[in-house]
């Protein structure tokens, strides 16, 4: 039987393209994990991706997983458009290749390994945990320019 986890994700970019963060927060019973990281020149659906990628590789052995975003790109992505881009070569409807590519394909393999049922809540509008990742994936931004002007 494949441990039950939540994972909450979410990520945030200063400027579009820009510094951005992103955050997942694990959690199993009472047990919480939270995870981030930051680039300093990325989007705000590249950083939505890494949140997701990043919670479900941090999971050491296939989980059933529900997921919840604030980000439609990614739910619907990986939902309903990634099979259509796999069957056209990674091409989007009219030819034009996948944005993202090589993050899509790094989510759909942790997609397929764990079993994961992805959940959209809408963002800023209150959700506990949706508050705490975006608050952590704009913390890992501060951080990361806090170490940039150090050096």
């Amino acid at each position: 039987m494949r441990t039950k986890v939540e994972v909450f994700t979410d990520g945030a970019c200063r400027g579009n393209p820009g510094p951005g963060g992103w955050a997942a927060l694990l959690r199993t019973g009472e047990a919480e994990r939270m995870l981030d990281g930051a680039e300093p020149n990325t989007t705000n659906n590249r950083m939505e991706l890494m949140a997701a990628i990043e919670g479900l590789a941090a999971l050491k052995r296939p989980c059933a997983v529900t997921l919840t975003t604030d980000s439609e790109y990614v739910r619907q992505g990986i939902t309903s458009w990634i099979d259509g881009w796999k069957r056209r070569g990674w091409k989007r409807k009219g030819g034009h290749p996948v944005k993202n590519q090589e993050l899509w394909q790094r989510l759909d393999e942790q997609n397929t390994r764990h079993s994961v049922d992805w959940r959209w809540v809408r963002g800023h509008s209150g959700h506990l945990e949706n508050e705490r990742v975006d608050t952590a994936a704009r913390d890992a931004i501060d951080r990361m320019q806090q170490g940039l002007g150090e050096q």
